[in-house]
């Protein structure tokens, strides 16, 4: 049976889907709402301006009334002359993952994405009269993007077809027209922090000079755990899935999913070949579909062919002359889930792949492929058979969801033995050791080893979570597991000792990131409830605490003695830097605080709530007590930054607003040209007149996630919806500014900042749940 975990993931995954098609419907009416409003409205206008110059008409009545075109009875946008003829009216954009994902629901049950102009006459974009602000709603934003108003010193930009009004600093000289100014700095990918363990297996390789294999995101890592460095292949703009080492050492293939770029080019399912030791591509091999979940060199004719199974419906296999990018032979494999395939390392001719309900023993021969079903006969049928080992006879080990291992006869694809509940559970890795024997490990947390005779000789439970990978280095003796929390873990299974911990990554959507304020370490929180204090000098975990809740924001107070964090329940605590004491715990209201903030000055905190509002504290010696709530946005605070003096704050909201207020009575600024000179502490806010060019043409508001200015203001990063971070000159002022983009996330990137120093940049992945160290060059 599926494990209890199994059926939750499944369950939650369902549910999203459901949730994120509801809101897209939602989205999608009320657009289509609006575009018949204005249809009928632009129609009636036509109507009665042709029906007033008739009647002046003394002549030809009846022709001028033939002239008149009744309105569509479907959408025919070519019809409507009100109508900019230079604009193209399309379907309304599906909402992105990041707009979805950040979208609440309400406690009824219904869709709570507020997407309303706010009415109210002091929202910074509200300027100019009811039938300007009605035609810069309609959706088809002015030809050639921003435009400046020289008059009144304000860009005005279009997201999503809302217009969004921003303001220049009043000493500035500036013209729209002017070229922006490429980076002369690059960032460089210097750490790698996460393994991507979840929702694969048998995905970590020890090589012959002592590094370990893995991925994570976009990014393969090779690991050498003696001396602490990593080397990374980051040829992969999307989701790497599978994994394998070439028999000479030399030369590995890993596998991608699909995905889409901004543009909505594809990125296509993939094998990227490429060398160990340069780190150079080779190789491409594309012709798969949505993923490649499983590759395999040959080991007998000296790894000249590769296998590989793709996430199609009827889970292609395929084999490959790598070396010449041809591909020799494919055959469906099955309906159901195939989750390994791999070459007999004694035969080259055969092949043997494994999953829901099934064992399959290929033939390869002159060119062609024939499958043919492993028989259980009066053995017990498993829901799924998980992996796959040969022993040096080249018989096959299976390991199955019931903790067994059956040993086969590959002439007569029969059991030839069981070894009956090896494991409780899921048996997720075998691995065959060269002095005979075997180790496997699965959902029970041990690792146990089995001799030539198949008789058990030891085992110790090293973790009390579900291990999803194990590799043996048979150099140092060293066992490596992976497991489901997207840990891997180093030990010996001859000795006492406990296993250490060499990667350690969250395993929950991750949105909370914070740099101390004096010293280069920085805090992640995820939607696992773990908040992780790292060093990024060392790269090693500081400490590690768990909460209750899933986390959504944090932040460090201005002198880094007390750690602020937000739930996404409503909740949030203050915490004593040192000994983890928590010192203040309140609740407001029962939505994710999406932003927590200090003051500069450390006498205020406020924190940006999904329910539309501010909440804002007074901080006097380690007391918090509420100063008063700012309430005037039509949709959930985003991002937030403080000025310099600490007597305002600026807030961004998911329909595009950029509010100011103030911190003595959180009241909002309605005087909007006192904010054109104001000096903000952050630049973490996406919207603001210091960041019009990170958004890209056609900007549909969620493209870019986050932003972090450099602590001496001279650079920019910034975080997108497409795996992306990008570098720019700060501030970017000039629409679309060039920019230097780098990729190692395959997920929205949901928050990026400087370390004190602006030596280093950390980037944190959502769904990819990766932290990414990035070097300025």
């Amino acid at each position: 049976m599926e494990s209890e975990d199994a059926l939750s993931n499944r369950v939650v995954a369902l549910e999203m889907k459901v949730q994120d098609q509801s809101t897209e419907i939602t989205l999608l009416k009320s657009q289509l709402s609006q575009v018949l409003d204005r249809f009928k409205a632009a129609g009636d206008g036509l109507m009665n301006r042709t029906l007033n110059n008739n009647r002046l008409k003394s002549a030809s009545t009846f022709k001028s009334r033939r002239s008149i075109q009744p309105l569509p009875s479907k959408f025919e946008p070519e019809s409507l002359p009100s109508i900019h003829k230079s604009a193209e009216f399309k379907k309304p954009p599906r909402p992105s993952s990041a707009s979805v994902r950040r979208s609440s629901i309400s406690s009824n049950g219904g869709s709570n994405v507020n997407m309303r102009r706010s009415s109210s006459n002091m929202s910074l974009n509200n300027v100019g009269n009811k039938s300007q602000h009605r035609k810069s709603i309609s959706g088809i934003p002015p030809k050639g993007g921003p435009t400046y108003n020289a008059a009144d010193g304000t860009v005005k930009m279009h997201l999503k077809g809302r217009p969004v009004v921003l303001y220049k600093p009043t000493e500035l000289e500036y013209d729209v027209t002017d070229p922006s100014i490429l980076p002369e700095k690059k960032l460089e990918l210097e750490w790698v922090y996460g393994y991507r363990g979840r929702d694969c297996r048998q995905n970590i390789h020890v090589l012959s000079n002592g590094e370990v294999a893995y991925y994570t995101a976009a990014v393969v890592v090779l690991y050498n755990p003696d001396n602490s460095t990593q080397r990374h292949y980051n040829g992969h703009n999307d989701d790497v899935k599978s994994l394998t080492i070439h028999p000479d050492q030399t030369i590995a293939a890993s596998g991608q999913q699909a995905g889409l770029e901004h543009d909505q080019k594809p990125r296509v399912p993939k094998i990227l070949i490429w060398n160990l030791e340069t780190l150079q591509t080779l190789h491409t091999i594309t012709g798969f579909d949505r993923a490649v979940i499983s590759v395999g060199f040959s080991t007998a004719n000296g790894g000249q062919h590769l296998v590989a199974v793709d996430e199609s419906n009827d889970h292609v296999l395929s084999v490959w002359n790598w070396a010449k990018e041809h591909k020799i032979a494919e055959q469906k494999s099955s309906k159901d889930p195939v989750l390994a395939c791999q070459f007999n390392p004694y035969d080259d001719g055969q092949i043997v792949s494994c999953g829901k309900g099934h064992v399959a023993f290929w033939t390869f021969r002159n060119g062609e492929l024939v499958r043919k079903i492993g028989l259980f006969e009066k053995n017990d049928k498993p829901k799924y058979i998980q992996c796959v080992a040969f022993d040096p006879d080249g018989n096959l080990l299976t390991g199955d969801s019931n903790g067994n291992i059956q040993v086969w006869s590959n002439a007569s694809r029969k059991i030839k033995h069981v070894i009956k509940k090896v494991h409780e559970g899921f048996i997720y890795g075998i691995c065959y050791l060269a002095e005979g024997g075997f180790l496997s490990t699965g959902k029970d947390g041990f690792v146990k080893k089995y001799g030539q005779n198949l008789r058990p000789i030891t085992e110790k439970q090293i973790t009390n979570q579900m291990c999803r990978a194990i590799a043996y280095s048979s150099a140092e003796g060293r066992v490596y597991i992976g497991t489901g929390r997207n840990q891997i873990m180093m030990g010996s299974i001859e000795d006492v000792e406990p296993f250490s911990t060499i990667v350690d990554g969250h395993y929950g959507e991750l949105w909370g990131l914070a740099t101390h304020p004096t010293n280069s370490c920085f805090l992640t929180g995820a939607y696992d409830h773990q908040l992780i204090y790292r060093n990024a000098q060392t790269h090693q975990v500081e400490w590690i605490k768990t909460f209750d809740n899933e986390i959504q924001s944090a932040d460090f107070h201005p002198d880094g003695k007390l750690i602020a964090v937000a739930m996404k329940t409503g909740k949030w605590l203050v915490m004593d830097f040192e000994s983890h004491e928590i010192l203040t715990e309140n609740v407001d209201g029962k939505e994710q605080h999406d932003v927590i903030k200090f003051s500069p000055d450390g006498k205020y905190l406020a924190v940006g709530s999904h329910d539309n509002n501010i909440y804002v504290y007074k901080v006097d010696e380690m007391k918090f007590t509420r100063h008063g709530k700012c309430t005037g946005h039509s949709s959930y605070v985003t991002h937030l930054d403080w000025s310099s003096d600490s007597d305002a704050f600026l807030t961004n909201s998911g329909d595009y607003e950029v509010l100011a207020w103030k911190a003595e009575d959180c009241k909002q600024i309605t005087a909007t040209s006192s904010l054109r000179d104001v000096e903000w502490s952050t630049q973490t806010c996406t919207l603001g007149f210091n960041v019009i060019g990170i958004w890209p043409e056609g900007a549909d508001g969620t493209d870019v996630n986050s932003a972090g200015r450099s602590k001496d203001s001279s650079l920019l990063a910034t975080g997108d919806d497409f795996g992306k971070v990008n570098l720019y000159n700060y501030p970017a002022i000039q629409p679309q500014s060039q920019k230097h983009s780098f990729r190692a996330h395959c997920s929205h990137v949901t928050s990026v900042q400087f370390l004190v120093g602006d030596a280093n940049v950390i980037s944190t992945g959502g769904n990819d749940c990766s932290v990414m160290q990035w070097k300025l060059v």
